[in-house]
């Protein structure tokens, strides 16, 4: 038999294949969770003139200490009517423009105020409280290069930068399809032997939460014509992701069917716990998953593979996973064949972050797993790794 792939071969596999989509126009207010397919460069300086810091006075550093007359106010927005001339203040508000021949804003708790004027202390250096024109970018600078993926910080940056619209791949068309006569949906009556179908739901939201749109198909029974039907429909979208049937039961009848509608079978079995029956394959430019039945190893399976598979389509410069560093809270015993994902729970105490795993970890635990916030990874060996070791994981957000 065939030795299973790793994880990072089975993640070089699938990536190899992930071909950017097109990209297309998006409105910065709806481009959260887009990635952008081009540099995006500024409009204008930013900021766009000489703006105050603070709420104060627009003095000539030259002039101070002193006492001068204040012979305007500038709000934000108004730009002054003339310069400042040598030997005057105006008082100023935050982001206001500082007018020509001011080189410093002082505080307006710097300085004793009188009717027409003020008494400055102490000197006032050139430059002080004042942003530059230009100081955070300049007029063409790139604010974010190509594969940056939109956050709410990125979206304030392109706003300020005065971008009404950005290029950005378009988002992949996802299809999701749960197998298995025993499945119904969540709110019918269950009848002895039935389960409720919880993987699908699952699936469609982290999909979601990764950009993708998607449609959810109904649960195909265990029949061939039923899979048949269900998997053709699937395979005209940018990604399928199945749940069940990748297995050796005689009622697993994913694979075989893809195989008949033309899906090249890229790798069937990978050596993670849980997880292993995962298949990958691929039928033209689609990405074809087929995820275990249980709905641990779905989700394991899922951000291990999937996620970064449908970021790497939105062209993502870097679609993970990415691992982060914590310290094990107890002891976690080795699986010697298999690097395995431990549900955990995190907690930061100082600097560090305090990793417990969950009591239970069967790969048919959802309702536990809900309580988990963290995937430990723990490599394949002998032994086991100890109380205090630092490991890798995978936040679940």
């Amino acid at each position: 038999m065939a030795s299973l792939l790793t994880i990072e071969e089975a993640l070089a596999a699938i990536l190899a294949r992930a071909r950017r989509l097109p990209s297309e126009p998006v409105p910065i207010a709806a481009a959260a969770g887009r990635v952008l397919a081009a540099d995006a460069r500024s409009a204008v300086d930013l900021p766009p003139f000489p703006s105050s810091a603070m709420d104060g006075f627009a003095v000539r550093a030259a002039d101070t200490p002193g006492a001068l007359p204040v012979v305007g106010r500038v709000a934000a927005g108004v730009p002054s009517a003339r310069p400042l001339e040598a030997g005057e203040a105006m008082g100023i508000a935050t982001g206001g423009v500082v007018p020509a021949g001011a080189d410093a804003v002082i505080p307006v708790e710097y300085v004793v105020q009188h009717a027409n004027s003020i008494e400055i202390e102490s000197r006032v250096d050139a430059g002080a409280h004042v942003r530059p024109r230009g100081g955070d970018l300049g007029a063409g600078d790139v604010v974010l290069g190509a594969g940056s993926v939109l956050g709410p910080a990125q979206i304030g940056a392109l706003a300020a930068a005065g971008l009404g619209d950005v290029p950005c791949a378009r988002r992949p068309r996802a299809v999701v399809l749960s197998t298995g006569t025993e499945l119904r949906r969540p709110g019918e009556r269950l009848e002895r032997g039935q389960i409720y179908e919880s993987n699908g739901v699952m699936l469609a939201a982290a999909l979601r939460s990764c950009g993708a749109d998607v449609v959810s198909l109904a649960s195909a029974s265990d029949d061939e014509a039923a899979h048949r039907a269900a998997l053709q429909q699937g395979l005209d979208a940018d990604v399928l992701v199945t749940s069940g049937g990748v297995s050796v039961g005689p009622h697993d009848l994913v694979r075989g069917i893809e195989a008949e509608l033309g899906v090249e079978e890229i790798f069937w079995r990978v050596a993670v716990k849980p997880g292993k029956p995962i298949s990958f394959g691929l039928r033209g430019e689609t990405l074809v998953f087929g995820l275990p039945g249980n709905p641990v190893s779905s989700l394991v399976c899922f951000e291990l593979f999937v996620r970064p598979a449908v970021l790497a389509l939105q062209g993502a410069g870097e679609p993970g996973p990415t691992f982060e560093l914590g310290e094990l809270a107890i002891a976690v015993r080795r699986n010697p064949e298999r690097d395995e994902l431990v549900r955990a729970r995190s907690r930061v105490e100082g600097d560090r972050v305090v990793l417990e795993p969950l009591v239970g970890q069967e790969s048919h635990m959802i309702a536990r797993t809900a309580a988990a916030d963290a995937l430990v990874h723990a490599p394949r060996g002998a032994g086991e790794l100890c109380a205090g070791a630092v490991v890798r994981y995978l936040a679940l957000r």
